[in-house]
């Protein structure tokens, strides 16, 4: 029996959608990866301080696309049944939340900025370059919140090159900023880490903007207007708590998590943290197909759901994970090939690129497991309804397994860093055993009102 699917509509909109969301995230991790060069060729200690604010600025990120995938969950399905009504009432709340928790991290960064990063290391020349800049790039976490749940909402309806719009003018926008005010060029001053957090700061208030002026003049699907951000449909609202906050609790775990990592790794030395920085920002960058396929099943299975067809579901879901499994080979191959040569753009110490090429080596393995894994738990698994699944699952995994055995390598047993990073990305092999059984015994698959 094959299990692939023959539907060449199927395939088109995987494949385009993971493309365009794709090279949206690829631009908008080159935002990141133009800080991270840029810096990292002006001073090893900035790039280190900088890495640690970006450690919040990552929590931001998980915090708001945990408001967003609700939204996409849910809007999706209604999307399918063209009920646009209801993905406006959607939109709504999610705004509503990502707003909410953009200004509570916003406030702790804000009135706390040295306390803050001196959970990540003890070194103090450190901190300072990490609380300059983070002092500065916090009033982006609104205009970030902002952006990416309107984004969300087009996603859900299948509008994704708006996407990839903003995000290649925020790259465009912040490569030229920070040319100018890092080093001082053009008869700008010299500003280091504080003129890359002006600079990424001024490209997520223009790409709010866009994105904006997009959907008042040019989005034809939802129709939003700024009049149905001023109203809640509490029936609405209840179906998003119960199906979102699963999703929201989890992206939260993560984000905290990985700031546990990074507080782990930072006290093993500065050239410990340059090098996790710049393996971890490559492996973003590689990886961005295998995160686009994630986002791009949601929407097809929520939307499949959304019209009716549950007989599809399965074999959709068969498919997919044969899919993933081919992006996991080719992105582990490219990761490994690309690895040194990459390492040649960075002016840092022969310690931190030594480590850096250990912890890309381990990465460009692990990504198979992260390629099946994630998009299998939070893409078809999620979208069908079972968002608790998840939230159980990562607790387990990172709080109860992978963050006890790195602390007990890092701090008890004094194990290098190789060592350590192979601890922390261990999950990503073995959450595949659960993901198997999980997606193939099909229990995901529920309604709204289930």
């Amino acid at each position: 029996m094959n299990v692939m699917v023959r539907e060449k509509a199927f395939y088109k909109s995987f494949f385009w959608l993971t493309l365009v969301i794709g090279l949206q995230n690829i631009i908008s991790l080159g935002v990141n990866l133009s800080d991270n060069l840029m810096l990292g060729g002006y001073s090893e200690t900035a790039l280190s301080g900088v890495a640690l604010a970006n450690q919040i600025q990552f929590l931001l990120h998980m915090l708001v696309m945990g408001a967003a995938e609700g939204l996409v969950i849910m809007s999706s399905r209604f999307w399918g049944a063209k009920d646009i009504g209801s993905i406006k009432k959607i939109a709504s709340i999610g705004m509503r939340m990502a707003i909410g928790l953009a200004v509570m991290l916003w406030l702790v960064v804000f009135l706390f900025p040295h306390a803050t990063l001196s959970l990540f290391t003890s070194e103090a020349h450190v901190i300072a370059e990490g609380v300059s800049y983070l002092r500065i790039i916090c009033f982006s976490y609104i205009f970030f919140a902002i952006t990416n749940v309107l984004l969300a909402s087009l996603r859900s309806v299948e509008t994704v090159k708006i996407g990839f719009i903003v995000s290649l003018s925020t790259l465009l926008i912040n490569v030229a900023l920070n040319y100018v005010l890092i080093y001082g060029h053009l008869g700008f001053p010299e500003l280091g880490a504080s003129g890359s957090a002006i600079a990424t700061l001024t490209a997520r208030v223009i790409e709010t903007v866009i994105v904006c002026v997009y959907i008042k003049f040019y989005d034809r699907k939802i129709g939003l207007k700024l009049k149905d951000f001023f109203h809640i449909d509490m029936g609405l609202f209840k179906s998003y708590i119960r199906i979102g906050s699963p999703v929201l609790m989890s992206n939260t775990i993560w984000g905290l998590a990985m700031a546990a990592q990074t507080a782990i790794l930072g006290h093993m030395g500065e050239a410990v943290i340059a090098a996790n920085s710049i393996a971890t920002t490559i492996f973003q960058l590689v990886t961005v197909v295998v995160y686009a396929s994630a986002s791009a099943t949601a929407v097809l299975i929520g939307k499949t759901i959304g019209e009716g067809h549950m007989d599809r579901i399965k074999p959709y879901a068969k498919t997919l994970q044969v899919l993933y499994l081919m992006l996991g080979l080719v992105t582990g191959a490219v990761l490994f090939i690309l690895k040194d040569a990459v390492l040649g753009l960075y002016a840092i110490s022969g310690d931190a690129k030594g480590l850096a090429l250990q912890f890309m080596t381990v990465l460009s393995i692990t990504v198979v497991g992260t390629a099946y894994q994630m998009p299998a738990l939070t893409g078809i698994v999620r979208s069908g309804g079972d968002t608790r699944f998840v939230l159980y699952n990562d607790f387990i995994f990172m709080w109860l397994v992978v963050l006890p055995s790195t602390a007990l390598c890092a701090f008890v047993f004094e194990l290098s860093p190789l060592v350590t990073f192979i601890c922390l990305k261990s999950d990503q092999i073995l959450k595949c055993f659960v993901a198997i059984v999980k997606v193939n015994r099909y229990k995901w698959i529920r309604a709204f009102h289930s």
